[in-house]
Formats: structure tokens, sequence, C-alpha cells
């Protein structure tokens, strides 16, 4: 997918996602960036930076489009969540309850991102096949360990 055609969908998910109010910068990482995907967020100023692996392990970048942009319309609820644990747990990386509660989080968050953005994607009639590149890694060594 070109850039022209990200930035499409871009424009076509933000009116759909009631985004038109943020202004969203699309940028390319590098391809040795272990991510395929991630956006940074400004809330107070709603800015954000859609950042996009120049190789995406990803196959379907609509999907990626989608889901990074259902994480912006998260965010805010995300981040009060992400205090909450620091009020609660505080912040200190070595304690097993606080790891817990956050990895806990995380699992929910992205589950959750994922099926609104499948949810979305076959609602619009755009699902396009959905991406497994996470899995071809370990999909692929295992095939090939037998």
């Amino acid at each position: 997918m070109s850039h022209n055609e990200i930035l499409e969908r871009l424009d076509r998910w933000q009116a759909i996602l009631r985004l038109r109010d943020w202004d969203i910068k699309l940028v390319f990482g590098p391809a040795g960036w272990r991510k395929s995907g991630d956006i940074k967020v400004d809330l107070e100023d709603r800015k954000a930076v859609l950042l996009i692996n120049e190789r995406p392990r990803s196959e379907n970048l609509e999907e990626l489009v989608v889901h990074e942009l259902v994480h912006l319309k998260l965010y805010a609820m995300d981040q009060m969540l992400v205090d909450l644990l620091e009020a609660v747990y505080g912040e200190d990386p070595g304690d097993p309850r606080r790891n817990f509660a956050h990895t806990q989080f995380m699992i929910a968050l992205e589950s959750t991102t994922e099926d609104l953005t499948k949810a979305l994607l076959a609602a619009a009639g755009r699902d396009g096949g959905l991406s497994f590149g996470r899995l071809r890694g370990e999909v692929e060594a295992e095939l090939g360990r037998k």
C-alpha cells in the first residue's frame, strides 16, 4: 500500500471514528523497528502521530490504521487506568503485583482494540483478510522444527 493509499484510509477512518477534530500525522518508521505500527498522542492538543513500519509484519495496512485509531479513541480511558494502577500499586517496576495488574490491563486493552478493529472492518465490508503477521514467525519456527 502506498503512502497516499494509507493517507486515504486514515482520512476515511478518521471520519468513521469521529476523530475529525484530531490532527494526525503519518510517519514511517525504519524496517528494523520491532512494531508494525503505533500511535503517539497529545490528548490536550488533540494531536497524534501514526507510526507505521516501512516494512510492517501486518499484511493488511487498513487493519493496522484502524487498530491504531481505535487506540486513539480509547486513549483517555487507557491513561486513566494506567494512572489508577500507579496510584494503587506504585511505580516500582519490580513489584510483582503492579506487573501483574499492568500486564492484565495491557492484554485486555490489546484484545479489546483488536476485537473492535475486526468488527469495524467487517461492518464496513472492508476486512480485506486479517493480518496474522505477529504469528507468522512462531508458526514458521514451529513447522521448521517438525
